[in-house]
């Protein structure tokens, strides 16, 4: 049988992986939203044990009431609705595999997957078993991105296979169509400053071919390159925690970093390119500037995004927030006369909750790439661009990304239709849909939403020099904690889209799918704390709605 009609065939369903609680003798009960993690603590709760005269009766009913938690916690996740997943048809339309991920994998001169390389690789996701991934033909050294995280389980809030992503869209929308466009005028306008936007050619260009598509109708000088969260265009285009100095135990941490030179770009020529996606390692390398700069630019911020580690925006942004003593005053110890809140309620509680809901986030996007959607990078689908229009094939392509003047630009400065790429490997090797590090940002930009006070107003705010060289005072309109923290997630998110590895469905969904897992974490951590019956987490969502629970 082919693999390929068996797209949501894994290795384990959710039905299999939620039958372990009916072992312990769980049956599905009416609970169906997620509030009821916060109703249900009067029901079961952490509690501290004096241990007096006879501690063994102590220990005895804190291992139970531990116990207890555990299970009804599970139960709760047990018990939530499962969504239903949908990939789009582009795997089983086309024989080909030309709108799926491959890369890594044997392929032919046109950059298109060996689909016997291609159905071993189905065979592994749907048995899940180590060997079947072992037995996948490789076409270079370079290797898959760690295929296997999309089935490991998450026992803190929602498992991994509880979320659900909408459709990607397929390879011959106006819709994927216009991301790519987009994707185009990132590379052209990599070196643009930021506070140049809609006041120089090029990003004036490429507002006005951007606004021939129905899904680009109303951008301008002020939306342009920007995610679309509340808040994110007020003010600078890059966030307040991406250059403020962070405190750091005995330093601060000044937000200076290296950068790549202007017009140093990867991935402009055919072989090259075609060499990567057969797995070949990068054959250039990333000339960077000799003095360190602030983020002023595109180019910087996905640089910046290539070395990161996991969470280390939100963590700076952490960081700042303590300093500035701008936590919520609705946690318990906010106005308590005798306890200050520290293991709980504290630094340590904090960051803990980011790089849990982190971890909890790539879980998340990783089922969602390989099980579900399977989704070519752009630097394939202009692969696909670049062989349609010398008419080395022929693929269902969007007229109005073949006639597009970003196309048309990229041609003509370098002699390819293919995506230059800040990254000399290029994307990762994991599939597009949705951006990891814009699951990841969703996530942690929740927990902060959920410890720090959104309305609080930041002070002695700044913008950074054209030249990235220095910040000077800004002074425009208030920039609140919510706000910035809104305009760091979508500056994490869609940063990858401007190294050209993700579109903005990647970004834009991946935030939303981090939003619901760490919503999720935060809730069902209340269970394990004494204080949660006197914790209401209030915090604004993405879409603007405020939620309390």
């Amino acid at each position: 049988m082919n693999k390929s009609t068996e797209i949501n065939s894994v290795a384990e369903p959710v039905s299999t992986r939620r039958s372990f609680l009916k072992n312990l003798g769980f049956a599905a009960a009416s609970l169906t939203s997620l509030p009821l993690i916060s109703g249900a603590l009067n029901k079961v709760q952490a509690a501290d044990f004096y241990y007096g005269s006879t501690p063994s009766t102590n220990i005895l009913t804190r291992r139970s009431k531990s116990l207890s938690i555990r299970q009804f916690a599970a139960m709760i996740q047990y018990s939530l609705s499962i969504p239903s997943q949908t990939p789009n048809a582009d795997e089983r339309l086309y024989n080909g595999k030309i709108a799926s991920f491959s890369k890594g994998l044997p392929h032919n001169d046109l950059g298109e997957v060996d689909l016997a390389a291609y159905d071993r690789l189905l065979t592994a996701i749907s048995s899940g078993r180590h060997s079947d991934y072992e037995a996948i033909p490789m076409g270079g050294s370079v290797k898959l991105a760690n295929p296997q995280a999309a089935l490991a389980y998450q026992f803190e809030g929602g498992d991994a296979h509880s979320y659900a992503c909408p459709q990607f869209y397929s390879l011959s929308s106006e819709q994927l169509a216009g991301e790519m466009v987009e994707m185009y005028w990132h590379a052209l306008a990599l070196d643009v400053p930021f506070s140049q936007y809609g006041q120089e050619p090029q990003t004036v260009a490429a507002i006005n071919d951007l606004k021939r598509f129905k899904n680009y109708g109303n951008v301008n000088a002020g939306n342009l390159f920007r995610v679309g969260l509340p808040g994110d265009t007020t003010g600078p285009l890059i966030s307040q925690f991406l250059w403020r100095d962070v405190p750091c135990g005995p330093f601060n941490l000044q937000q200076r970093y290296k950068v790549p030179v202007a017009g140093n770009l990867h991935m402009t020529n055919y072989d090259q390119w075609l060499a990567i996606q057969r797995g070949a390692p990068a054959a250039t390398t990333t000339a960077f500037d000799s003095t360190n700069r602030y983020m002023r630019n595109a180019h910087d911020l996905a640089e910046w995004v290539h070395k990161d580690f996991t969470f280390q925006a939100f963590q700076n942004a952490a960081l700042i927030l303590m300093g500035l003593n701008a936590q919520r005053d609705t946690h318990p110890y906010a106005n308590s006369a005798s306890q200050a809140g520290f293991i709980t309620f504290g630094a340590p509680h904090i960051l803990d909750m980011i790089s849990r809901a982190a971890y909890a986030a790539l879980k998340a996007a990783w089922h969602q790439k390989w099980h579900v959607h399977r989704s070519l990078r752009p630097e394939v689908l202009a692969g696909r661009v670049h062989n349609h229009v010398r008419g080395a094939a022929n693929y269902p392509l969007h007229t109005g990304l073949l006639n597009s003047a970003g196309a048309q630009q990229i041609f003509s400065r370098f002699g390819t239709y293919l995506l230059p790429q800040v990254y000399p490997e290029g994307s990762p090797t994991h599939p597009s849909y949705p951006s990891g590090h814009a699951t990841i940002a969703g996530a942690c930009a929740t927990v902060l939403k959920a410890f720090f006070n959104e309305a609080f107003s930041l002070n002695n705010n700044v913008m950074v020099s054209e030249d990235g060289l220095s910040l000077l005072p800004y002074n425009g309109a208030n920039l609140t904690v919510g706000t910035e923290l809104n305009k760091l997630a979508g500056n994490i998110a869609i940063a990858r889209d401007y190294a050209g590895v993700h579109y903005r469905q990647d970004a834009i969904q991946g935030l939303l799918l981090g939003e619901k897992v760490a919503l999720n974490l935060i809730s069902e951590s209340k269970l394990l704390l004494n204080e949660g019956n006197l914790t209401t987490f209030t915090l604004t969502k993405f879409d603007g709605q405020t939620v309390n629970f």
